[in-house]
């Protein structure tokens, strides 16, 4: 009789886990790899972004702050001074009015540089004798304010910084929801080596594919700080 071989059942039983996966395999652990690789490189990057057009974002809304706050000194320094133009205008109308040309002569040469050409346009239409005259230099177009055109200036600057933050806070959203779907990613492609029936894997690869897709086109649709 001759020689029979036999397997105990716990040899048999190591053969068989022991088999090498087939190549359908390997494929899909190198995809569900590649996937979560390139997934971590594009979080990192989102957050990177993130936190960047986050400073972007407050340095903008401080330094919009610090322009508004010198606009209105300069358009409190411009208040001033047209009172004080306003006051040394009727002290020299009330001089005229009541004939003393000295004084009158005195508060015309106080007036400032700035409004002395109104005043010699409110002059050349006659307002003593014309009724339809404006009825001061302040009001009149010639009438220009330094103060008042920096104020103006510097709030068109902190408009621009404040709209340059709200800017940011939408760039710093869009990076932030980005992560989301990598995160997303991150779970699909990770559970997919955990399962077993191919087909199954197969389509939360793909979905984690498409996650992927759609979240490196927000992030490449946006700019960087």
């Amino acid at each position: 009789m001759g020689h029979v071989h036999v397997h105990a059942p716990h040899e048999l039983t190591e053969t068989s886990a022991s088999a090498a996966p087939g190549r359908g395999e390997r494929v899909l652990e190198i995809a569900a790899v590649l996937l979560m690789s390139i997934t971590t490189l594009a979080t990192a990057w989102s957050g990177y972004q993130a936190a960047r057009w986050s400073g972007e974002q407050s340095q903008s809304f401080a330094r919009a702050s610090a322009v508004r706050i010198k606009a209105q000194q300069q358009a409190t320094a411009a208040g001033q001074t047209r009172i004080d133009d306003l006051l040394y205008f009727n002290g020299w109308l009330n001089a005229r009015q009541a004939g003393n040309r000295a004084l009158a002569t005195v508060y015309r040469r106080r007036f400032r540089p700035e409004f002395v050409p109104a005043f010699r346009a409110w002059l050349a239409q006659r307002p003593f004798t014309n009724a339809d005259a404006i009825p001061g230099p302040l009001y009149m177009p010639q009438y220009r304010l330094a103060a008042t055109t920096r104020a103006a200036k510097l709030d068109d600057q902190a408009d621009e910084l404040y709209q340059d933050g709200t800017q940011a806070r939408a760039n710093d959203d869009k990076y932030i929801l980005s992560t989301v779907f990598f995160a997303a990613v991150l779970f699909f492609a990770g559970i997919s080596l955990r399962l077993l029936w191919r087909p199954l894997r197969m389509v939360v690869l793909v979905l984690a594919g498409t996650m992927l897709v759609v979240g490196v086109g927000v992030v490449l649709s946006l700019p960087v700080a």
